[in-house]
């Protein structure tokens, strides 16, 4: 008896998931690689191949860490880096120079990433000179604003 063509595997997995989405609007985070790997028995490169075909659907998208989230019509994603995304801060809070920046663990709420990633895109921000180095126990500072030249 032959085995059946894997062909077309990876889009019936990636309808098993668009099934999962439609009937939980809440859903926010898809199964991992590990979790669908294991569900389908099938290879790393099956699952992601169906992940890609969500993708391409306009329906999923990597996020950090591996994982893969839910995109769901009419949503809007700001698909900056992270470090020029919290350069907005400096204009959206109404900072100046000499102004404390919020803290790391603030901006990791409020971008919805860990504290760590926050972190490293603040030391992109501190190496531009638009920021105080990091400190433990001090908070960052405001150098500068973003787009001029001159430095406090």
């Amino acid at each position: 008896m032959s085995q059946p063509s894997p062909r077309g595997t990876f889009l019936k997995i990636a309808d098993a998931v668009k099934e999962q989405i439609n009937a939980d609007m809440e859903r926010v985070e898809l199964p991992t690689l590990a979790e669908l790997m294991a569900v389908h028995g099938v290879s790393r490169g099956v699952a992601l191949r169906a992940f890609r075909a969500l993708q391409q659907e306009g329906l999923a998208e990597p996020v950090p860490g591996g994982r893969w989230r839910v995109v769901r019509d009419g949503e809007q994603r700001d698909r900056r880096p992270l470090a020029e995304r919290l350069a907005d801060v400096f204009r959206t809070d109404g900072l100046k120079v000499g102004d404390a920046f919020p803290s790391t663990s603030a901006l990791a709420d409020r971008f919805d990433v860990s504290r760590p990633t926050i972190a490293k895109a603040l030391d992109k921000l501190a190496a531009e000179g638009l920021l105080s180095e990091s400190r433990q126990g001090k908070q960052r500072t405001v150098l500068t604003m973003p787009g001029r030249e001159e430095r406090s």
